[in-house]
């Protein structure tokens, strides 16, 4: 059987234990479950601060934690499957579980349950907060501070068109590995889009074109994915697409027809597929 290395906890030197018979290595171990106690913290190829960012962790989101060695955590983050390694600064002990998400696109908490008090974040959609205390409008979240309560929505609550959900993000920043408001990548896009409607995603291009069924590009419908190699883009309609894509540097709407033909150009070539999730 072979084993996706972004999906699976192991290394030749030490593997989670849950993989024993599965993945060979030296000694095996139980993860210890952490919090992502930034705004947002870089998922890391390598354990160096410079190192490729393959994914991040949200704010309150757990990372399986295998090995501390150097300032950082190599781990497993459940949420996608995703392995890599986070700086130890950005996580912390095992958070209450969350009681609500952030539903706005991004929004700040306060020191005190006032908007004149110190902000802290912005805390992008679909981090995870353990509300403790209400006083007015706000709701005051473990490990970071007071929330707008109005910008927070209960665990199990979720959005029903994921296409508006990914329009949200419409001029945020291209960010290889990206899935924040603040910048993000085209897959990050989508699966930011199908979590926020309770609908599981993985994190990489080639495995969402995994998901749903194939269909032709003449029959294409609003909330179908294009595919290219190492890129997707999300459907507005049978003839316009959004994706978070480096040639804008950002969420942009253009043409599909102008799409397909400006990526032809490149090393990149013609669609591999069109899908229906």
């Amino acid at each position: 059987m072979s084993l996706d290395p972004r999906n699976t906890l192991a290394r030749p030197d030490l593997a989670a234990r849950s993989l024993e018979g599965l993945a060979a290595a030296s000694a095996y171990a139980d993860p210890t479950p952490m919090t992502a106690a930034a705004p947002a913290a870089a998922l890391r190829a390598a354990p160096d601060g410079d190192a490729e960012q393959v994914d991040q962790l949200l704010f309150g989101e757990t990372f399986e934690v295998l090995e501390e060695r150097a300032g950082f955590c190599w781990g497993q983050a459940p949420r996608d499957g995703y392995v890599g390694y986070v700086a130890r600064t950005d996580l912390a002990p095992l958070a209450p579980a969350p009681t609500h998400r952030v539903a706005a696109i991004r929004t700040y908490a306060f020191k005190d349950p006032s908007i004149k008090s110190r902000a802290l974040g912005p805390y992008s959609l679909g981090a995870l907060v353990a509300v403790e205390a209400r006083e007015g409008r706000f709701a005051k979240a473990a490990g970071c501070g007071w929330f707008v309560e109005a910008h927070l929505s209960s665990i199990g609550v979720f959005e029903t068109d994921f296409v508006a959900v990914a329009q949200r993000y419409l001029g945020a920043p291209y960010l290889w590995g990206g899935r924040e408001s603040l910048g993000l990548d085209c897959s990050g896009l989508v699966q930011q889009a199908l979590l926020a409607c309770g609908r599981a995603c993985p994190r990489d291009t080639d495995q969402q074109a995994l998901m749903g069924q194939a269909v032709r590009a003449e029959v294409l419908l609003r909330g179908d994915l294009v595919f290219w190699r190492g890129h997707v883009a999300i459907l507005l309609d049978p003839a316009t697409i959004l994706h978070a894509n480096a040639h804008h540097m950002a969420v942009a709407v253009e043409p599909l027809a102008e799409a397909v033909a400006r990526i032809a150009a490149t090393s990149t070539g013609q669609p591999t597929g069109y899908r229906r999730i």
